[in-house]
């Protein structure tokens, strides 16, 4: 038997529980709890501020770890406290459910700006990598295992702690945006039996099972499950007049086989410098792909940002996309704004 197909819990091997991080400018190490969250609120936004001022975590995104049921925030997540009571870091790790070709452990974490440069952030980051190994070594699976985390081209100090940490750098994204005051050429599939349709609740269901096809052949990419994607399509920030799908006409029904699913957050709009929607996610299966279903759905995207009075389309496309994406989009009218990074641990 060769290493890949060993399972996975033994290609981590032995993973003893987390001991919790320990720093001299720490008082308190501790998980997080639903009482934190507008103190998490306020640390996201120095945070922010420093490394991404274009976006920042809503209210919504710090909610999750306490509502889905594939996250223990008492295992899953950790806070350090200085003596003030103030958070100075934030980490966490998250396996999500999808694990079809893949077992992904996701590490997020932070220092606040004016607590880095001390060792806090290696402190944490060895806490989320223990817990990572742990829950890696939960899997009988053998498929491959990753521990995952990001950086922002314009943080360098967090890929090099990643790369000194035994996880180097393995792809990076684009964040583009769009002008939608410039000319908008609207676009019509080349085929007579898909329509573009303005979302409704009645897509929900099928537009997830297309986003599962749709990525499947994505980097790193699994499927999204019916909780995860409950929050996608009804969370805060969803825009349902902005996000468009393509609908199949056939003899076994009407299925979606497109989307464009947009997202309006006033919140990001004064660190960017202008309003904006955010296309978090845009796909075609795989058998309709090549005959403008996408260029369709974000022109139509598009013409109605322009019509809302926004100023801008922001979406983050990876740069080695096997479809083709980014020139789709340069094609559109979209360019590149900032760039950021994956790093990858494989066992």
């Amino acid at each position: 038997m060769s290493a890949s197909e060993l399972p996975l819990s033994r290609r981590v091997g032995p993973s003893p529980e987390p001991q919790r991080p320990a720093h001299p400018d720490i008082d308190t190490w501790r998980p997080a709890t639903v009482g934190d969250v507008d103190e998490l609120l306020a640390f996201h936004a120095d945070v922010a501020r420093a490394d991404h001022p274009e976006w920042i975590e809503t209210r919504d995104e710090v909610m999750e770890a306490f509502e889905v049921s594939h996250i223990d925030p008492a295992r899953d997540t950790m806070l350090g406290i200085d003596r003030g009571g103030r958070i100075l870091a934030s980490g966490s790790v998250v396996v999500p459910t999808g694990r079809e070709t893949l077992v992904r452990a996701i590490a997020f974490g932070a220092v606040r700006p004016e607590a880095r440069a001390r060792g806090i952030g290696r402190a944490l980051l060895g806490w989320q990598l223990e817990r990572a190994r742990e829950r890696l070594a939960a899997f009988d699976d053998a498929l491959p295992g990753w521990i995952i985390a990001y950086a922002e081209e314009r943080a360098p100090d967090a890929g090099a702690l990643l790369e000194r940490a035994g996880l180097p750098q393995r792809r990076h994204f684009f964040t583009l945006g769009r002008d939608v005051s410039l000319p908008i050429e609207s676009i019509a599939p080349r085929t007579d039996d898909v329509d573009l349709v303005p979302w409704a609740a009645e897509w929900t269901e099928s537009t997830r099972l297309a986003r599962n096809e749709a990525f499947a052949d994505h980097w790193g990419s699994q499927s999204t499950a019916p909780e995860t994607w409950s929050r996608i399509v009804g969370g805060e920030q969803f825009a349902p007049s902005l996000s468009f799908v393509a609908v199949e006409h056939g003899a076994a029904g009407d299925r979606v086989v497109g989307f464009v699913l947009a997202l309006r957050n006033e919140g990001d709009w004064a660190g960017q410098g202008f309003s904006s929607s955010y296309v978090q996610l845009v796909g075609v299966v795989r058998e309709r792909r090549g005959r403008g279903i996408a260029q369709g759905l974000l022109a139509r995207h598009l013409e109605t940002c322009r019509d809302e009075g926004l100023d801008q389309s922001i979406l983050d496309v990876d740069a080695e996309s096997p479809t083709g994406a980014l020139g789709l989009y340069e094609g559109l009218g979209y360019v590149v704004a900032n760039t950021h990074h994956s790093h990858v641990l494989e066992y």
